[in-house]
């Protein structure tokens, strides 16, 4: 752009930097009631990148779960359970942190079993009657699955979803409680 006039590099300047706004804003997620928390598919690039965000997560959950290779594991799962669903693992981390802090053998007042506090009667609503809800992989698929459930039932509504998995449809006590620990551990730093 050297030879060019000064308004023809001021024009192809600003054309630049509004293609550029265009491009962000159609690529940005819509906002959640508590500002950008998106649920999306945030596979990894590589393994370097996969390794960095097991070794962050890890240290993050250290504070709940001792064991590292417990750890790992349970992140790997975690991962894995929230991307099939279509859901943001960090979420997910949120809510079990939540529900069980990380108990794989938690029961609620209600009746509610392990990492995700999933009601035994989902069970026999998702076509598995005999399903172990303290086997960590099996709850954690069926506890995604019912996220995703309510927040298909609250066209993506997240805030609104978390009341409904958690019972509390319409009291904003559930939702906060996992938006405070959302962004207090597992937000980007």
């Amino acid at each position: 752009m050297p030879g060019l006039p000064s308004a023809w590099r001021l024009r192809t300047l600003g054309l630049a930097l509004w293609a550029l706004a265009q491009a962000s804003s159609a690529a940005a997620p819509t906002a959640t009631p508590w500002g950008h928390i998106p649920i999306h598919r945030d596979a990894f690039p590589n393994r370097f990148a996969a390794e960095v965000w097991l070794a962050d997560m890890s240290q993050r959950l250290s504070v709940l779960v001792p064991g590292r290779r417990f750890r790992l594991r349970l992140l790997e799962d975690v991962r894995y359970a929230a991307l099939r669903e279509g859901l943001r693992p960090r979420v997910v981390l949120a809510v079990i942190e939540v529900e069980s802090a990380f108990n794989p053998y938690a029961i609620s007042p209600r009746g509610a079993l392990g990492l995700m506090q999933v009601m035994p009667f989902w069970t026999k609503r998702l076509g598995e009657p005999t399903a172990n809800l303290f086997r960590i992989r099996t709850n954690l698929r069926m506890g995604c699955h019912i996220l995703r459930h309510y927040l298909n039932r609250h066209r993506g509504d997240l805030f609104t979803a978390l009341a409904a998995y958690n019972g509390s449809n319409g009291l904003p006590y559930y939702p906060d409680r996992v938006y405070r620990v959302f962004h207090a551990r597992w937000f980007h730093q």
